[in-house]
């Protein structure tokens, strides 16, 4: 019974029984002769029909069932035309609805009958494929966790997923889903987050790592201590987000919008007009059917739920679709260098030791000696080295003066530490630099960051300091560039020597170094003054003015972040630069979808508007062309599920080390 309920409630249910009973008029109408064909009805209805049509058109039992085929179908339309005059919107049911009512009038049941069991069959088409866009969604859904087991009284306990508090211990079994957002503090385990990141390949976690609801262990064990749960978590989030984007308005979707509301009553005043020109109105009705702007509603809005949820299976938030349209003009983006095209945590990659009595063991002693008291973030690789070299700073540093702009001084024991630039040695009146001034020069032309260090009045060495550049930041440079951006811009607040080193490496177009927060805000408007659509990638804090004043603020690595999922017009739910190019491809290619279908549908309002004037197009065969080009604008969308050919490369790249890339390469 539950299961007949659920039918009779489907979209498909109308068109079904409406289909039915037109198949049975015209089985009635086939078998022919006696009481099959008999005419039926009250004397006043059998004496209109034959008045109306001759004795051969009156109302017989085949007539029957095409008009119960006609209610069927029709009544909801009716319905619903009814509901939208009453908050006064003419929409297309209101023009089925006159067309319909019309050719029952004057006894063309067919007629009836086709156009509405067509338009109950474009409904349920309709309905069809905005669930299948919506996929991703539903998918998004489905990951969601029941049930979580937690520690509680010291005893495991198997509970619902929404009923875990903050604070709890949850144990993450193999083959378990995650239940909430948390901190791995025992354990260690590979955990599948294509549902959050879009990435199949499962990520090593261990004590500290930060683990997601929705994701899914595929080895190990861990135990989890939650900091989100139900709402709160990254999943809930993203599902929200994405609900909200598949049912936001693009630009184009609302002009169609305001075109539909002018365009729908003009079509009726042209029947109206036909008929008191022509007579005819057989004729007006078509127009009616044939002015049906279905495949034009239609075409924005399944291109743009398509398009999102594309986007979202492969871990790229996008806002909406006005976000989404913008996206495909994008000429220009500016990206910031730390953490974007670097790694964003630096190393210590260079000792040069210029006092003869030291080696590079002492240097790094006396450097990482007066780093201990700075806030600078330089000064943790250089303590992470020393601790790793055994010559880690014990106990409370000395006093450690920052000099801005120049580095700082300390003391270590009862001596005077300098680190910092030629300015620091010059203010302190430190003349003879040993050899670090050249020294200096040559590391930050190889993009690092030097800093020379002098022990009382005697330069001991130079230490650099560099941000790693991510492996897949040239190529998605060239990605971009293949993606239609003519430029690629790098905003910086680092020096103009190590900026350029990176974007050498990089393919950079453009590098503007040296940047305070309001100067990345005057480049990104800059580029735009120039007539460039800009994309601006930040990590959102000091990038935040440049990231508001962009076109589109992109911001990576959204996973776990509730302010860049809610804030950023893109949030790439990974930390891999290949997706931005990737979001940029796939809204070029569903703007695309989106003209295409604009333009089928109205290439076919005209082709059947001139047929019907020429006399070659009924009222049912317009409405089966009509519903036809319903269904090639829905089966265009379709094909942005799929994954192109780029997407699928930046995939396999994504997911090949490497090691192992260089060797297809070769």
């Amino acid at each position: 019974m539950n299961r007949l309920q659920k039918w009779v409630r489907s979209s498909w249910s109308v068109p079904v029984v409406s289909g039915l009973l037109i198949l049975l008029s015209f089985g009635i109408e086939r078998l022919g002769g006696g009481a099959w064909n008999a005419v039926i009805g009250p004397q006043w209805w059998i004496d209109a029909g034959a008045h109306a049509h001759g004795s051969g058109h009156v109302f017989t039992l085949a007539n029957a069932f095409m008009l119960a085929a006609a209610v069927v179908a029709g009544y909801g339309i009716v319905v619903k035309a009814v509901r939208a005059l009453m908050v006064k919107v003419i929409g297309i049911d209101l023009l089925v609805s006159i067309a319909a009512i019309g050719a029952t009038l004057i006894g063309n049941f067919w007629e009836a009958a086709a156009v509405t069991f067509l338009f109950a069959i474009g409904h349920a088409l309709e309905a069809a494929t905005l669930t299948k866009t919506r996929s991703a969604l539903t998918e998004l859904v489905a990951v969601a966790p029941d049930t979580a087991i937690v520690m509680r009284d010291g005893e495991q306990a198997e509970i619902p997923a929404h009923q875990v508090r903050m604070g709890e211990i949850v144990l993450v079994k193999n083959g378990a889903k995650v239940p909430v957002d948390g901190q791995v503090v025992s354990g260690t385990g590979a955990i599948d987050e294509a549902s959050i990141t879009g990435e199949s390949i499962p990520v090593e976690k261990a004590k500290s790592d930060q683990v997601f609801a929705g994701t899914v262990s595929r080895g190990g064990f861990l135990q989890v201590l939650a900091t989100g749960i139900g709402a709160d978590t990254t999943l809930a989030r993203i599902i929200h987000r994405v609900e909200q984007a598949q049912d936001a308005k693009a630009k184009t979707q609302a002009f169609i919008d305001r075109f539909s509301t002018w365009y729908t009553p003009a079509v009726i005043v042209l029947a109206v007009a036909t008929w008191l020109l022509t007579g005819d109105v057989v004729l007006a009705l078509t127009l009616l059917v044939i002015g049906c702007p279905g495949a034009l509603v239609i075409s924005i809005p399944v291109a743009i739920v398509a398009g999102i949820g594309r986007a979202a299976r492969n871990g790229i938030l996008i806002k909406g679709g006005e976000y989404l349209e913008t996206s495909a003009k994008i000429s220009a983006v500016a990206v910031d260098k730390t953490g974007t095209l670097t790694e964003g945590t630096p190393k210590l990659t260079d000792i040069v030791v210029l006092a003869e009595d030291m080696d590079r063991t002492e240097v790094l002693r006396w450097t990482a000696a007066a780093e201990a008291g700075s806030e600078h973030p330089l000064a943790r690789p250089i303590l992470d080295t020393a601790r790793e070299a055994g010559v880690g700073p014990e106990g409370i540093p000395g006093q450690v003066t920052p000099v801005p702009g120049k580095g700082i001084v300390a003391d270590v024991g009862g001596r005077r530490v300098l680190v910092g630039n030629p300015p620091l040695l010059a203010q302190y009146g430190i003349t003879d630099d040993a050899g670090a001034g050249p020294a200096a020069r040559e590391l930050a032309a190889a993009g690092k960051t030097p800093m020379i260090v002098a022990v009382d009045e005697t330069v001991i060495g130079v230490i650099a300091v560099a941000d790693q550049i991510r492996e897949d930041a040239p190529a998605m440079v060239d990605r971009l560039h293949e993606a239609g951006v003519q430029k690629v811009v790098m905003l910086t607040g680092d020096t103009r020597l190590v900026a350029e080193s990176i974007g050498q490496k990089t393919g950079i177009d453009e590098i503007h170094a040296a940047l305070l927060p309001e100067d990345k805000l005057e480049a990104v408007a800059q580029l735009q003054r120039q007539g460039h659509t800009v994309a601006m990638v930040g990590d959102g804090v000091n990038d935040a003015p440049a990231l508001a004043t962009a076109d589109i603020g992109v911001a990576m690595g959204a996973a776990g972040s509730a302010v860049a999922v809610e804030t950023a017009d893109i949030a790439l739910m990974g930390d891999h630069l290949l997706k931005l190019p990737e979001s940029i491809s796939l809204a070029k290619r569903t703007v695309n979808v989106m003209k295409q279908n604009i333009a089928i549908a109205l290439a076919t309002v005209v082709v059947l508007l001139a047929g019907v004037f020429t006399g070659g197009v009924t009222m049912s065969v317009g409405m089966l062309v009509h519903e036809a080009s319903v269904l090639v604008v829905i089966l265009n969308a379709m094909r942005l599920m799929r994954n192109d050919h780029n997407s699928t490369a930046m995939a396999r790249e994504l997911r090949t080390p490497a090691k192992d890339r260089e060797a297809v390469d070769a």
